[in-house]
């Protein structure tokens, strides 16, 4: 799957879900609290792959799925940026310290599992909009 196909998948699930729940009459933060990741496992699995396993992407005891993704990952996949002979097709536009390259022989892609900043409830309520890919816009490269 291609970042792009994912981006696209996720979004629609993401608003499946939350047209869910403004229906029910949930404000923001009632939302926001609906993606905590123990929350989600139990009324949500299709929403994760790794729900199924009751796995968490990240090892941290409070996690909160609304974003998912995060807002500063930017992704191409039809890049033609090189670095050193191999093509780059994602990075973070923040350079976050938590955050690493995975390196293959051909390709650069950004790796954020150590990173921790979209999962937080402050870091989504200063973002938070109800439309996923509003918050995600710029992740996108041309």
């Amino acid at each position: 799957m291609t970042y792009e196909e994912w981006f696209d998948s996720h979004s629609t699930k993401h608003k499946t879900i939350v047209t869910k729940l403004h229906e029910r009459g949930m404000d923001k933060k009632q939302i926001i609290d609906y993606f905590d990741f123990d929350n989600m496992v139990l009324h949500e699995r299709e929403f994760c792959l790794l729900y199924q396993e009751n796995k968490k992407c990240h090892e941290v005891e409070t996690l909160n799925c609304y974003l998912c993704a995060c807002p500063h990952f930017r992704f191409d996949d039809n890049s033609t940026t090189k670095i050193e002979e191999k093509t780059e097709y994602s990075f973070c536009a923040i350079n976050a310290k938590e955050g690493k390259k995975f390196i293959s022989q051909n390709a650069i892609h950004q790796d954020c599992t150590a990173c921790l900043v979209p999962h937080s409830k402050e870091f989504i309520s200063k973002c938070f909009d109800m439309e996923w890919k509003k918050i995600m816009d710029k992740c996108k490269r041309p």
